[in-house]
Protein backbone atom coordinates (compact mmCIF):
# COMPACT_ATOMS: atom_id res chain seq x y z
CA UNK A 1 0.00 0.00 0.00
CA UNK A 2 1.35 3.63 -0.65
CA UNK A 3 1.12 6.33 1.80
CA UNK A 4 1.32 9.99 -0.27
CA UNK A 5 2.79 12.78 1.38
CA UNK A 6 3.96 10.74 4.42
CA UNK A 7 6.97 12.50 5.84
CA UNK A 8 6.38 15.90 3.95
CA UNK A 9 4.52 17.72 6.01
CA UNK A 10 3.04 20.74 4.20
CA UNK A 11 5.36 20.43 1.13
CA UNK A 12 7.17 23.23 -0.31
CA UNK A 13 3.83 25.09 -1.46
CA UNK A 14 2.34 24.81 2.39
CA UNK A 15 5.72 26.81 3.85
CA UNK A 16 6.16 29.54 1.06
CA UNK A 17 2.53 30.47 1.74
CA UNK A 18 3.16 30.49 5.55
CA UNK A 19 6.25 32.54 5.04
CA UNK A 20 4.27 35.20 3.21
CA UNK A 21 1.48 35.12 5.38
CA UNK A 22 3.61 35.76 8.67
CA UNK A 23 6.04 38.08 6.12
CA UNK A 24 2.97 40.40 5.53
CA UNK A 25 1.43 40.45 8.39
CA UNK A 26 4.79 41.52 10.17
CA UNK A 27 5.40 44.50 7.26
CA UNK A 28 1.37 45.81 7.83
CA UNK A 29 2.01 45.94 11.42
CA UNK A 30 5.50 47.83 10.67
CA UNK A 31 3.47 49.81 8.80
CA UNK A 32 0.65 50.44 11.31
CA UNK A 33 3.20 51.32 13.85
CA UNK A 34 5.25 53.92 11.18
CA UNK A 35 1.56 55.58 10.72
CA UNK A 36 0.75 56.59 14.02
CA UNK A 37 4.06 57.57 15.31
CA UNK A 38 4.24 60.23 12.30
CA UNK A 39 1.14 61.33 12.75
CA UNK A 40 0.51 61.18 16.00
CA UNK A 41 3.49 62.10 17.59
CA UNK A 42 6.54 63.48 17.59
CA UNK A 43 8.00 66.86 18.21
CA UNK A 44 6.50 68.39 14.41
CA UNK A 45 3.29 67.02 14.70
CA UNK A 46 1.59 70.84 16.39
CA UNK A 47 2.47 71.30 12.80
CA UNK A 48 5.13 74.32 12.28
CA UNK A 49 8.64 75.72 13.36
CA UNK A 50 10.07 76.67 16.59
CA UNK A 51 9.02 80.41 15.65
CA UNK A 52 5.13 79.50 14.96
CA UNK A 53 5.25 77.55 18.05
CA UNK A 54 6.09 80.54 20.10
CA UNK A 55 4.13 82.89 17.88
CA UNK A 56 1.09 80.61 19.11
CA UNK A 57 2.31 80.30 23.01
CA UNK A 58 2.57 84.10 22.86
CA UNK A 59 -1.58 84.44 21.03
CA UNK A 60 -2.23 82.50 23.82
CA UNK A 61 -0.96 84.03 26.60
CA UNK A 62 1.25 81.50 28.09
CA UNK A 63 4.06 83.99 27.92
CA UNK A 64 4.40 87.94 28.12
CA UNK A 65 5.81 90.16 25.53
CA UNK A 66 9.22 90.12 27.41
CA UNK A 67 9.74 86.59 27.40
CA UNK A 68 8.54 86.42 23.65
CA UNK A 69 10.99 89.10 22.53
CA UNK A 70 13.75 86.96 24.44
CA UNK A 71 12.86 83.55 22.96
CA UNK A 72 12.36 85.33 19.91
CA UNK A 73 16.25 86.47 19.67
CA UNK A 74 17.43 83.44 21.13
CA UNK A 75 15.56 81.78 17.82
CA UNK A 76 16.90 84.36 15.36
CA UNK A 77 21.12 84.06 16.89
Amino acid sequence: MIMHGVGYGMGIWGILIMVLFWGLLIAGIAWLVKTAVVSGGGAGSNGGNAMDILERRFARGEITREEFKQMKKDLQS
